[in-house]
């Protein structure tokens, strides 16, 4: 069936549904050695040259460590009710564990504080993708001690915040960051290979149920949720061996964290490569420890992924059918534009029985925004959010308990690999002048949402 493109306003939605918008710690707040903070394996990924494809980093970003209460109050004006934003590991604890750094625990107090006082709940993310490197010095996600470094980061956030902050989401994109950054080496750290790959799945699924039972002990009603990459895999034709590559790929993209959360273990019936897991960098209690009663999930839903078999690629047999080969709308990253798609992962991720409650924790297209005096004219992203918006409406009424709507991103920022080349934002942001200019996609949620 085909998504809902009709126009609609949020009371169709209903009157508890959240509208909240998202950012994240290295992203945009910059003060990258400022009142104590540590690297991470992003400051050193950035320095390294040709990783960055515009040569840019994030030490300024969008200056969120200094500008918090001006972007606070767009996302107040733009009509949004949550603020979903991650702490930063190493400014907490500058060496991953041991000493806490007094100065950044105190800046997310300052940050959350104006979150309440501005009417915003705050939805707190624990680790999105820049772990210390004083960690990775040690292995990172590829050495086990990571997962108890997690739980002591994790407590001390939850013992600082808990009493202000009730809804947590553990990790962000699990798969990406371990795709990208310990299998194909284009994201921080810059890992290659199957053997780095394995184990960091397995220990960020361990550290994943781990932190989700800290927030647990520690924070009374918390509402805990974490939040996956997702992408409707269609195969490329109907014959058994496009099948099975959709399979598999649906296996990796997936299914890969959300299924030993749901205590189903890995999908190695459909991915046999993930036995690998259990022979090598396994221990036998490690299968109890999987899975975490998770109070929503979260799905982000960017693009669809048309796949084929492929002999030549080793060891998975997958390949991608590219957009541009296929002549469909992409946005400037190349990115498939398909509400199909989102409609189609909401109704697979429903309909898990462990899957209880849905937020979509981030939606939205790059497009190459240029500013015509003081307004910015983009209405292709206003046009994917009414489209990807009115697929969330039409599986919601079809029975999916999708409660939430967080777009991706309040302003533009340091899109990691990519620089400062894809924006994002509903707010303009020019990166000399920190000047903010609302972009008309912000306006069309400010008049979605009064």
């Amino acid at each position: 069936m085909q998504p809902i493109t009709v126009p609609f306003n949020r009371h169709d939605f209903g009157s508890d549904f959240l509208w909240g918008v998202t950012i994240s710690a290295f992203q945009n707040e910059g003060a990258h050695d400022k009142d104590g903070r540590g690297r991470s394996i992003w400051d050193v990924f950035t320095q390294r040259k040709g990783k960055i494809k515009d040569g840019s980093h994030a030490r300024i970003a969008c200056d969120f460590y200094h500008r918090y209460y001006e972007d606070l109050l767009l996302a107040k004006q733009l009509g949004f009710t949550v603020f979903r934003f991650s702490i930063s590991w190493s400014r907490i604890l500058p060496e991953g564990t041991g000493a806490v750094n007094d100065a950044g625990i105190a800046f997310y107090h300052r940050l959350i504080d104006a979150c309440l006082e501005l009417g915003l709940v705050p939805y707190v993310t624990l680790y999105h993708w820049d772990l210390p490197q004083a960690l990775e010095a040690r292995g990172g996600w590829c050495h086990r001690g990571v997962i108890f470094a997690f739980e002591e980061y994790v407590r001390i956030c939850v013992r600082e915040y808990g009493d202000k902050v009730k809804h947590w989401i553990i990790l962000n994109e699990p798969f990406g960051f371990t795709s990208l950054g310990y299998m194909l080496g284009v994201h921080a750290p810059g890992k290659f290979g199957l053997s780095y790959f394995l184990p960091a799945v397995h220990h960020v699924a361990l550290a994943h149920a781990a932190g989700g039972r800290v927030v647990r002990d520690e924070v009374k009603d918390a509402c805990i949720g974490t939040a996956y990459s997702c992408s409707h895999i269609i195969p490329y034709t109907q014959n058994e061996q496009d099948l099975q590559a959709a399979r598999k790929a649906d296996a990796l993209f997936n299914r890969l964290f959300l299924e030993p959360a749901l205590g189903m273990g890995y999908p190695v019936e459909d991915m046999p490569l993930l036995k690998k897991i259990e022979r090598r960098y396994a221990l036998w209690r490690d299968w109890d420890k999987l899975a975490f009663d998770f109070d929503f999930i979260g799905v982000q839903h960017y693009f669809p992924l048309v796949v084929r078999y492929n002999a030549f690629m080793p060891v998975v047999g997958i390949s991608e059918v590219k957009p541009r080969y296929r002549k469909v709308p992409v946005t400037a990253l190349g990115w498939e534009i398909s509400a199909g798609g989102m409609y189609a992962v909401l109704k697979q991720f429903a309909a898990y029985k462990g899957v209880r409650r849905i937020i979509v924790t981030e939606g939205g297209a790059a497009f190459n925004d240029q500013p015509e005096g003081n307004c910015v004219k983009d209405a292709a992203r206003t046009q994917y959010f009414q489209d990807y918006l009115g697929a969330v409406l039409q599986a919601k009424k079809e029975g999916v308990p999708v409660e939430g709507y967080f777009a991706w991103t309040l302003t533009d920022n340091f899109e990691w690999a990519e620089g400062y080349r894809a924006r994002f934002g509903l707010v303009y942001v020019d990166f000399e002048t920190q000047q903010r200019i609302v972009k008309d996609s912000g306006k069309w949620f400010r008049e979605m949402l009064k």
